[in-house]
């Protein structure tokens, strides 16, 4: 008779261990928990993906008006509608992966608390969820671009680098946050308001030139700052500010492995906290 096989479930024997080979083994789990996301995010509702167009599409609208009739910014290269749209899109995805990924290991607790796989899979799937919005997003901008009849220039193809930066800190933030919402639960509550005042300190609907030299750079600290800046010079042939996009840079994997280490030293305490 054939001997049952056994498999053992042991932690890792370092807590600094990020257990990257298991993330590709149940690279499947991750998959379907981001197709069942993407899914769950437009159930039952009357116009479904569209508001994943109508949501940056208004905005952009709206603040096109107020900038362009009240507050007069005069010293944009390209129209404004482009300078908002671009960095609306890179904003709303950071928010809305950011804000999903934080509740969701409180939200799969029947998962979290039954089965065995790496945890780190549920906050990646819920911020990789956001993308398809960001996709369609960029159709939008691509049309606007030709509308406007925007040329492109060779630096267009440093735009995934920096979509690709802006992914990085969606899950630096959304793996932070996941964690520390299981045991604070004040997360849900602080978290919306701590990212509306992130929107504002943020050149998304404002240029970093209308601001006086001594506070650029302090503008430059917040991650988010350089990721507009790139995003919009590979798009528009800009001039990049090295210092800027450096910083940016520097902090956007610092916070990544952060956010790491804090998920790591937590995770075990998952199962019994939710």
């Amino acid at each position: 008779m054939q001997e049952a096989q056994i498999t053992r479930i042991k932690p890792s024997v370092s807590r600094a261990n990020l257990d990257l080979k298991d993330l590709w083994q149940y690279r499947e789990l991750l998959y379907f928990l981001t197709l069942r996301d993407i899914k769950v995010r437009y159930k039952q509702t009357a116009i479904g993906i569209l508001w994943a167009i109508l949501q940056p599409v208004l905005t952009t609208v709206i603040f096109t008006v107020i900038f362009t009739q009240f507050a007069r910014l005069e010293t944009l290269a390209i129209p404004y509608p482009l300078f908002a749209l671009s960095g609306l899109l890179i904003w709303l995805f950071v928010n809305t992966s950011t804000t999903t990924a934080s509740n969701s290991l409180v939200g799969n607790a029947n998962l979290v608390t039954k089965i065995y796989f790496p945890r780190l899979i549920v906050p990646l799937a819920a911020t990789l969820s956001g993308l398809v919005d960001l996709l369609l997003g960029l159709a939008i901008l691509i049309g606007l671009m030709i509308y406007y009849d925007i040329g492109l220039t060779e630096k267009i193809v440093f735009a995934p680098v920096f979509i690709v930066l802006a992914v990085i800190l969606a899950v630096s933030f959304g793996t932070l946050f996941s964690a520390l919402n299981v045991r604070f639960r004040d997360v849900k509550f602080a978290l919306p308001f701590a990212l509306q005042i992130w929107m504002f300190l943020s050149p998304i609907f404002y240029p970093l030139d209308v601001l006086p030299e001594k506070w650029r750079l302090i503008f430059a600290f917040n991650p988010l700052t350089g990721i507009l800046h790139g995003f919009r010079a590979s798009l528009f042939g800009e001039q990049f500010d090295g210092l800027v996009i450096g910083i940016s840079v520097a902090l956007t994997f610092l916070l990544m492995l952060f956010s790491l280490f804090v998920f790591k030293q937590m995770e075990d305490d998952f199962a019994d906290l939710i």
